[in-house]
């Protein structure tokens, strides 16, 4: 990393994971627009995510693709679910081509791996293959969800974590953690600390889709939430510091 201050940055952090699966939505690489890309965001974005695999953490990405097109509103609208779905699994591939580009822009070397052939722009997902390339220090961007209709990309991140060993999933949003209802403009709402899986289920609280989490239940994969939009979070919760909430089958209700 030359350049860009993320090697100053990373001589600080204290690394807490050797691999990390990061969920980003679509909607986060939209920042303040009302559709598409923001390039600011995602500038800012790959910086952050440049100093975390400076400081020798393996990174996979899943990203969604709600910024473009959303399957689940276009079939309420009256499109077939599953072309719906497969149109914002397109959307995907999109985000994760914007990624690669701007990670390596800063130095950072990229691969996107897709669940549907597209072999002209990117590498079909081959677990293996995903898992040296993260053992080389590259970065992995999974596109195309699934591969599958009716399934979110919430779950694809959570098959993805424990197809490739992941510790950990972040998943980035736009508050501070899991509350236990709407925070906006509810200055009543509960920020948790922590959660069980079991509690995440019981009272539908949305921190990923039941089948997400039910994964990660299954293989003991724990889910930190936290708000990308402050800057510097990917790295504090990369090295252990308590940022967001976090779920997990030995963790309290708080």
């Amino acid at each position: 990393m030359e350049g860009n201050g993320a090697k100053p940055m990373a001589e600080q952090m204290a690394k807490a994971y050797q691999r990390i699966l990061l969920k980003l939505s679509g909607e986060a690489l939209m920042g303040n627009l009302g559709y598409g890309i923001d390039p600011a965001v995602v500038q800012q974005l790959a910086q952050e995510i440049a100093e975390v695999v400076a400081s020798g953490t393996q990174v996979a990405i899943v990203v969604g693709g709600g910024n473009i097109f959303r399957g689940v509103k276009a079939s309420s609208a009256g499109m077939d679910r599953a072309t719906a779905d497969y149109i914002g699994m397109i959307a995907t591939v999109m985000n994760a081509m914007t990624l690669q580009d701007a990670l390596e822009q800063m130095g950072v070397p990229t691969r996107v791996q897709t669940a549907i052939a597209m072999q002209e722009v990117a590498e079909p997902y081959i677990r293996r293959r995903a898992m040296r390339h993260l053992e080389k220090g590259r970065v992995v961007v999974f596109g195309a969800g699934s591969g599958n209709p009716f399934f979110t990309t919430d779950t694809t991140a959570a098959l993805r974590a424990a197809e490739i060993d992941a510790e950990v999933i972040f998943k980035a949003t736009k508050v501070d953690g899991v509350y236990d209802r709407d925070p906006t403009g509810d200055a009543e709402a509960h920020l948790y600390k922590s959660l069980t899986y079991s509690h995440v289920l019981t009272h539908d609280l949305r921190v990923m889709d039941s089948t997400a989490i039910a994964l990660c239940k299954e293989n003991n994969i724990p889910i930190i939430v936290f708000n990308l939009s402050q800057r510097g979070n990917i790295s504090r919760a990369v090295a252990g510091e308590p940022v967001g909430t976090i779920v997990g089958g030995s963790c309290n209700v708080t």
